[in-house]
């Protein structure tokens, strides 16, 4: 059983709170996780952003549409109480309680704006039915945004040549925070082309230790095994050093990832995945097209003490 939606929330709400008592945030909660029977795993699953409990979240806005809509009110900071018209709806039964039953009430309308009825509308249309809050419908969309960017970036990433290719590793570098400048950087990388190390950086500004690199700028289908990782390992033992990234555009074997090497090396591992997922969080290759805030109300600020 997965997590219900904040819609199936919504009428075990109004029946907990038709007993006409006034119930904190956190009663409902723990009422909600009983009477869905969640499992610990289910309770202690957060929102991609990892800032709630998804079911917390879910039954957060489940809340909210249900005040909107006039069927609670809340009297005080987190407490919620239920009105005549909840009542109703559970003496009714109305167990199919959702957001397009709320459509009926005009204060509800009203809280929603003309292009989230709209969505809605089309939705209801085309029969697709929406589980999800608000704001897992945004995340859900920056996370297919964000895939789709970097399924582009590899693609693009492939098609160029191997100078572009060390180039744009040199820069992915440096704007994580490695090597000092670039100047500096590709000097370095320069100075080190042989014996299977393509480049060498600075951990720190300091330079007080040197991380070696190897980049393989791979069609996706030939995968890196084993063997090649431990060609790396001998290499950065040749040149005395501890540290590597081996970076690669395509993908590495099970056995390759798996293996340790006997001395004391430490040795990353960085896939095409991996690497179009740091150009996307470090700027690299992409521009910051338009930028949203999502912010939550702080309780806190108005309760007294």
């Amino acid at each position: 059983m997965s997590i219900p939606s904040y819609e199936e929330f919504m009428f075990p709400i109004l029946k907990l709170l038709a007993d006409d008592k006034t119930y904190h945030r956190k009663d409902i909660y723990n009422q909600m996780a009983r009477y869905f029977n969640l499992s610990n795993a289910q309770i202690n699953e957060l929102l991609p952003s990892q800032t709630e409990p998804k079911y917390q979240n879910r039954i957060s806005w489940a809340l909210t549409y249900l005040q909107k809509a006039g069927l609670i009110t809340r009297p005080s900071r987190a407490h919620f109480h239920i009105t005549n018209e909840g009542k109703e709806i559970v003496k009714n039964n109305t167990a199919n309680l959702n957001t397009k039953f709320l459509n009926k009430y005009e204060s509800f309308i009203e809280f929603r704006n003309s292009s989230y009825r709209q969505d809605n509308d089309i939705k209801e249309k085309t029969n697709i039915i929406d589980t999800n809050t608000p704001l897992e419908n945004i995340i859900n969309n920056f996370e297919f945004l964000k895939k789709n960017i970097c399924d582009e970036l590899l693609d693009k990433i492939l098609k160029q040549s191997s100078d572009f290719f060390e180039q744009l590793v040199v820069d992915l570098i440096v704007a994580m925070g490695y090597g000092g400048s670039k100047e500096e950087t590709i000097k370095a990388t320069q100075r080190t082309k042989d014996e299977g190390i393509d480049g060498v950086i600075k951990e720190d500004k300091l330079g007080l230790d040197s991380v070696y690199l190897q980049a393989k700028r791979w069609q996706k289908e030939n995968v890196v095994g084993r063997p090649e990782i431990q060609k790396f390992v001998g290499a950065l033992s040749g040149q005395g050093a501890r540290k590597g990234i081996f970076i690669t555009t395509s993908t590495f074997t099970k056995e390759a990832l798996e293996y340790k090497p006997r001395n004391d090396s430490t040795i990353i591992l960085i896939d095409g995945q991996k690497l179009v997922e740091y150009m996307y969080e470090y700027n690299v290759g992409v521009n910051l097209e338009q930028k949203f805030e999502i912010k939550r109300l702080d309780n806190d600020y108005f309760e007294s003490d």
